[in-house]
């Protein structure tokens, strides 16, 4: 069954960081038991050693026929003294060897042996049983046997650097859940805004994820809707476009029967100009909107044969244009789409620098073609603006060289559409250039259309 209550951004940040608290106080709780568990031992094996060294200085300065009756009347109730030797079958262990480093520091003089031997009656059959072994100042042995308690039958404590790695753990361990709590917040934020930057260059890409938290679906769902408005008003407004385009293409035709009827020779001429300009721009218009619909389908394209045939047509209107350049692999484009941007382009090139220079370049990510002329350039700051609608660098141009200011503006918008794109800059040696990029075509045995 599924939580309902969990889908939320909040209960899920509040459930890891509940999660992260349980773990941190649990680590922190093991390593505070630990070193209790550490420093108690250490104090009680410092008690133990000397008690061992109190009695001993005692049995020391005692004669040697008094030490068994003093032994037997003192007695202890941790420890029990005797004047004998160890048990043959105790043998030397290292399982406490705090207590052994203990006792050597109270008789760094003397040779003490921690030794243990296991029980053999039959009620404890597995008891373990330690002892202390040392001689006195005589040469007497003297063992002393130890509570089974505190003969460390617990795990040991932490070696020395255990603590500083366990807490080294505790704070990576915090830090991975930080980052996993921040990028659970975090990834939903990205991926809208990686969205919205995409939306700007192609809006006709496919719908945000509702996926995730209830705060990331409820926002995914909001950006969904509003592309959905935004490409609604685009395609309404590129459709009123192509219809005044094309209506207005019966009216010009009408005026210009018209003035075929104009006895004055320098009127009519003068009509016939401003219907051409009339036409053209309709002509303009209708292409503008065209070049908005980006839903033709796709194909891979042989650039060096579409170049090659682009600047054919070019010299057979006695323009100057020339290709360069290793070639190019095929891309993945839309053929009409691509020939009108390039063809304005090459156009854009020969009507305002004369000679066109077309190179093409193969990157590893996509094809380059790299359109130049011998123009006067453009400002730094118009770069970017030509590329706009019915925008034009000079007002003052005449209809001959300042066109409609589409030009552009319709190539960048067929481009886009096929997922590539077009830029403008200036040339060191003078000019401008306007540089193509597009997808490669890395299907095999994709048929290519030239």
């Amino acid at each position: 069954m599924k939580l309902g209550w969990a889908r939320t951004l909040f209960a899920r940040l509040m459930l890891i960081w509940l999660g992260g608290m349980v773990v941190v106080l649990a680590v922190s709780f093991a390593l505070f038991v630990s070193e209790r568990d550490r420093y108690a031992r250490e104090v009680l094996f410092e008690g133990v050693a000397r008690e061992v060294l109190t009695a001993v200085d005692v049995l020391d300065h005692m004669p040697a026929g008094e030490r068994e009756d003093w032994i037997n009347a003192v007695g202890r109730r941790r420890m029990h003294f005797a004047l004998a030797s160890p048990p043959p079958d105790a043998t030397a262990t290292t399982a406490s060897a705090q207590l052994t480093a203990a006792l050597r520091e109270a008789f760094p003089d003397r040779r003490v042996e921690v030794l243990a031997r296991t029980s053999r009656d039959d009620e404890h059959p597995h008891r373990m049983h330690a002892f202390v072994s040392l001689s006195l100042d005589d040469g007497t042995p003297l063992l002393i046997r130890l509570p089974g308690p505190m003969f460390g039958m617990r795990p040991p404590p932490l070696p020395p650097g255990g603590f500083l790695t366990s807490l080294l753990a505790l704070l990576i361990g915090v830090t991975l859940l930080t980052w996993f709590a921040v990028r659970i917040a975090t990834r939903p934020i990205s991926r809208l805004a990686a969205a919205a930057d995409a939306l700007g260059e192609d809006p006709n890409r496919a719908p945000l994820a509702t996926t995730g938290p209830a705060e990331a679906a409820q926002a995914a769902h909001a950006f969904n809707r509003m592309q959905q408005r935004i490409l609604q008003h685009v395609s309404e407004r590129t459709r009123i476009l192509a219809a005044i385009s094309h209506d207005l293409q019966t009216p010009i035709t009408r005026l210009r029967l018209r003035a075929e009827l104009i006895d004055d020779e320098a009127l009519r001429a003068k009509f016939q100009s401003d219907l051409d300009a009339m036409q053209a721009l309709a002509k303009e218009g209708l292409d503008y909107a065209r070049s908005l619909d980006g839903a033709a389908p796709k194909q891979a394209i042989d650039l060096n044969a579409l170049v090659a045939a682009l600047r054919d047509d070019a010299q057979d209107m006695g323009w100057d244009v020339d290709i360069a350049g290793d070639g190019a692999p095929p891309c993945l484009g839309q053929l009409g789409g691509l020939r009108r941007a390039l063809w304005n382009l090459i156009e854009n090139g020969h009507k305002f620098g004369g000679r066109v220079r077309i190179v093409l370049q193969s990157r590893p990510d996509a094809c380059e073609i790299a359109i130049t002329d011998d123009g006067p350039g453009l400002p730094q700051e118009e770069l970017e603006k030509v590329f706009e609608p019915f925008y034009r660098v000079e007002s003052s141009r005449s209809r001959d060289t300042g066109g409609t200011g589409l030009g552009l503006a319709i190539a960048r918008n067929l481009l886009r559409a096929q997922g590539g794109d077009v830029w403008l800059a200036n040339r060191p040696e003078g000019g401008l250039k306007a540089v193509v990029t597009l997808p490669r075509a890395m299907a095999a045995g994709v048929q290519t259309t030239a």
